[in-house]
């Protein structure tokens, strides 16, 4: 459209834009052509790990947490990035582990159940049908 020789407000309409956008790529176009118009990669600070140190660490992770030396098979932001730091050598801050946890790995938060591992199913049906009955208040 830039070639043809139409208008910014013309152009505007017919993409959906404000008139100060299509302004904006006309001086980029007229710069450094239609390559210039170009989609680029996005820009920041790249990752601290790269593809192959997230799959060694995800390949960690799965044996589980006791597998590296801690007392329960629970993960914590802090025992993950010890292990990140053990496996690659890089320190990552709590918040860098959350985001290659949800972000590059896919997990999601999982909390345990509160519920006592000597809990007797039995013995709760038990009290419930015989001794409830017999201390309970009223009809």
């Amino acid at each position: 459209m830039f070639e043809d020789g139409v208008s910014n407000a013309e152009i505007a309409r017919a993409v959906g834009v404000c008139a100060e956008s299509v302004r904006r790529w006309r001086r980029v176009w007229e710069q450094g052509g239609a390559s210039a118009l170009r989609r680029r990669a996005a820009t920041g600070r790249p990752p601290k790990l790269d593809d192959t140190q997230v799959e060694m660490v995800r390949a960690a992770l799965e044996q589980g947490a006791q597998a590296h030396g801690f007392e329960a098979d629970l993960w914590t932001l802090e025992r993950v990035g010890a292990v990140v730091t053990r496996t690659t050598g890089v320190v990552l801050s709590r918040a860098s582990v959350w985001r290659l946890l949800t972000g590059r790995l896919g997990w999601s938060l999982q909390r345990p159940e509160r519920r006592a591992v000597e809990r007797d199913e039995s013995e709760i049906a038990r009290w419930i049908a015989h001794e409830w009955p017999r201390i309970k208040k009223g009809p």
